[in-house]
Order: C-alpha cells, then sequence, then structure tokens
C-alpha cells in the first residue's frame, strides 16, 4: 500500500470551503485528460456515492467510491471517500479530504490518500498518475475557494 498527502492553502473560512465543496466544484476540479464525467454526487457527508466515468479514449472506465465518514469541529471539516468499484487494479482507494483552520479567514485543503492494487510494481508505476491527479487540484482550490483571488 502507498500513501500521500498534499496540501493547499486557501484564504477563506473552512466553512466557507465546505458550502462550496460541490458537484460543480468536482467537475472544475477534474483534469483535462482523461476526460471525466460526473454520474452521480449525493455529497460529502457518510452514506453518500460518488460515480465517475473516466473516458480514456479507447474505452470508459467507472470509479464509484462511498463517502464512509464525515466529521466537523470549531476548526476542520473532513470526509473520507472509500473505493468501490475501482479502475486501473486499484483494490483499495482511501482519500480523506480534510479542511483544517490555520487562521482566521484562512485554512488548509490537505488530501491524505491510500490506495494499493496488491502489487508493488503496478502501485508504483500508478503511483505518479495519481499522485498528480490531486496535485493538479492545488490551483483550482486557490481560485475557487478562496475569498482573495490566489492567481
Amino acid at each position: 500500500m502507498l500513501s500521500y498527502s498534499i496540501s493547499t492553502p486557501v484564504q477563506a473560512s473552512v466553512s466557507h470551503v465546505k458550502e462550496l465543496f460541490t458537484a460543480e466544484l468536482l467537475v472544475k476540479l477534474s483534469p483535462p485528460f482523461p476526460t471525466v464525467a460526473l454520474q452521480r454526487f449525493d455529497g460529502c457527508k457518510k452514506g453518500d456515492n460518488v460515480i465517475l466515468v473516466i473516458n480514456l479514449v479507447f474505452m470508459k472506465v467507472t470509479w464509484s467510491s462511498l463517502i464512509t465518514e464525515d466529521q466537523e469541529t470549531d476548526d476542520e471539516w473532513y470526509f473520507i471517500d472509500q473505493g468501490v468499484k475501482m479502475p486501473f487494479g486499484l483494490q483499495y482507494w482511501q482519500h480523506k479530504h480534510r479542511v483544517k483552520k490555520t487562521s482566521e479567514g484562512a485554512c488548509e485543503i490537505i488530501d491524505e490518500i491510500s490506495f494499493d492494487t496488491r502489487n508493488a510494481f503496478l502501485n508504483y508505476l500508478l503511483f505518479p498518475f495519481l499522485w498528480g491527479m490531486i496535485f493538479y487540484r492545488k490551483p483550482f482550490y486557490k481560485k475557487y475557494l478562496s475569498l482573495v483571488n490566489a492567481l
């Protein structure tokens, strides 16, 4: 199993960021290739489902996740999506989306990912693509979630 974390500072409150974590944001965060269609987005609460269809040109694959946990305090909000049906040989996927207050009117979005294909070689082969998929979001988090335009 491999794990990684990517942090992005955002000039907005935790509650502001939470309010904007919507289907529309998920579509904006999707990379230009492969194209991703949002088939279902129930939300970010425990029991919600998210289903994506990834167009690889030569074929389309489905990625579905279940929100298994969500919690909110005065200083942090998070939810965890657990892969249910995943492509690319993935056998396990967990993505903890954390939004943590850093100061008044500012927070940090922390994406904590763990994944496994049950094949070490394939894990390391997929790692740069899965890391890049999340790293790609950093400027969009700042653009769409900050109260001060960061770009």
